[in-house]
């Protein structure tokens, strides 16, 4: 169901200062679940293009369910996602660690390598050009030398840093990211935080499910507090006030992390 986003939501979102930017991704009344099961309800809002957001709120909230809804995985039971077309066909998503299967034998170098498909197709070698590409990825994220090594072999923190280099590969505009910094040592978080402000610096919209407060505070201009709902959506320092942290706890039964 597609509704008038303008009459029928009151809008939430948008860039820290007061100002405005078009949508990257707008939230049309969507509700999300399976079965009858309603994980997120009437959410509406938008994330400007270029805005770097922190998706936060209680275990049990919606956060993911909402991640995999943006990325097309789930289909709302009601409502409309809109995606600017041509941010849509430039679109990438980091999912949590469990979501991976890493019994596949591969190369660290070839997992990064994969972030160039939607250029190269499944079936065409890397030239040159793009074998140097996947190298220097892996050196922004300071794996250089671990291209031959088994991916299941590397460590949690080096399995995060090679996985930020694939998305390096795939230089998409919206890049959504799942708990990016879950079971990761506080060295590998400083570097990817660094690493992900540059993606915003490049004016590419970043999206990331987070629990550490203090980070967001810290980092991300933008929040969206979740829990079934949206309790608020805007500037960090407004959204993450005593008050809405414990009506999301309330509505929740839960705790933040």
């Amino acid at each position: 169901m597609v509704v008038d986003h303008a009459e029928a939501c009151s809008v939430h979102g948008g860039a820290a200062g007061g100002e405005s930017s078009a949508p990257a991704i707008e939230l049309q009344q969507v509700w999300l679940g399976w079965r009858d099961r309603v994980a997120v309800r009437d959410a509406c809002g938008a994330f400007p293009q270029g805005t770097l957001t922190a998706l936060v709120g209680p275990n049990g909230a919606g956060k993911s369910t909402l991640i995999k809804a943006l990325t097309g995985r789930l289909s709302p039971i009601r409502g409309h996602i809109r995606i600017e077309p041509e941010l849509g066909r430039s679109l990438a998503c980091l999912p949590q660690t469990a979501e991976l299967d890493l019994d596949f034998p591969i190369s660290t170098f070839d997992l990064v390598a994969l972030g160039a498909w939607h250029r190269v197709g499944a079936w065409k070698g890397l030239d040159g050009g793009g074998r140097d590409a996947v190298e220097s990825a892996l050196h922004a994220v300071g794996l250089s030398g671990f291209g031959h090594q088994p991916v299941n072999t590397l460590s949690g923190g080096q399995l995060r840093r090679a996985l930020f280099a694939r998305l390096m590969l795939r230089d998409a505009r919206v890049i959504l990211l799942d708990e990016p910094f879950a079971a990761v040592d506080r060295a590998t978080t400083e570097d990817l935080l660094i690493l992900l402000h540059q993606w915003h610096e490049e004016g590419r919209t970043v999206i990331a499910v987070l629990h550490d407060l203090d980070m967001v505070r810290h980092h991300f201009p933008e929040s969206l507090l979740l829990a079934g709902q949206v309790v608020d959506w805007g500037p960090s320092d407004r959204v993450l006030n005593t008050a809405n942290l414990h009506l999301a706890r309330h509505l929740c039964a839960g705790g933040l992390s």
